[in-house]
């Protein structure tokens, strides 16, 4: 069972958070939250002072964590912040959600990205990172909305990257994937809330 348990940890912690998200989420449509988005967001502010650090730790927590809805808490920052605000805390706590995943990858090693993600996924990226075109790949992979960009960021921590140059492709490429799926999020949850009316 130990055994087991080291083996999935990170398995475990993300079928854990998901099913803490799905709860609350039940919770929420049982109270009536998602009958508007103003319900909605008026209820997320009633935490008060505490409602900017929820989220932006919750952000940071989908980016390091595979398996967290992270769009879901995208949609959550510019519905509850507004576009202008959403979109800035969405920006700044998926850039350290970034760095930390660098690091961590950076600090232990090639072992841990494997259990995280499988040789399946790791297998498929690997030699890229020996590639000297590898540095533009990454600007592209973190620029487009489609790319596995948290998973990319564990590897880039393998790579002989410096974390100067890695900080500054992800604070300069970053922006127009994470206004995509805010956008994309925040309508999704505006056409899912009219649906279930």
């Amino acid at each position: 069972m130990k055994e087991f348990l080291k083996r999935n940890i990170y398995n475990i912690i993300s079928l854990t958070i998901f099913i803490l998200f799905a709860s609350l989420a039940y919770l929420g449509y049982k109270k009536g939250l998602f009958n508007s988005i103003d319900s909605f967001r008026n209820y997320i502010l009633s935490f008060g002072n505490l409602t900017f650090l929820i989220f932006f730790l919750s952000n940071i927590i989908q980016v390091v964590v595979p398996g967290v809805p992270g769009g879901i808490i995208l949609a959550f920052g510019v519905i509850t912040f507004g576009p202008v605000k959403g979109f800035i805390y969405n920006y700044l706590s998926i850039c350290v959600g970034c760095m930390i995943n660098f690091w961590i990858s950076r600090t232990f090693g090639q072992q841990l990205v494997l259990k995280i993600f499988g040789e399946k996924t790791f297998n498929k990226y690997k030699d890229k990172i020996k590639d000297d075109t590898y540095e533009k790949f990454f600007a592209t992979a973190i620029l487009l909305p489609a790319a596995p960009d948290d998973f990319l960021c564990y590897l880039t921590g393998l790579s002989n990257m410096t974390f100067k140059k890695y900080v500054k492709i992800i604070f300069l490429c970053k922006p127009p994937s994470i206004l995509a799926y805010s956008m994309a999020w925040y309508y999704g949850f505006d056409w899912f809330i009219k649906k279930i009316k």
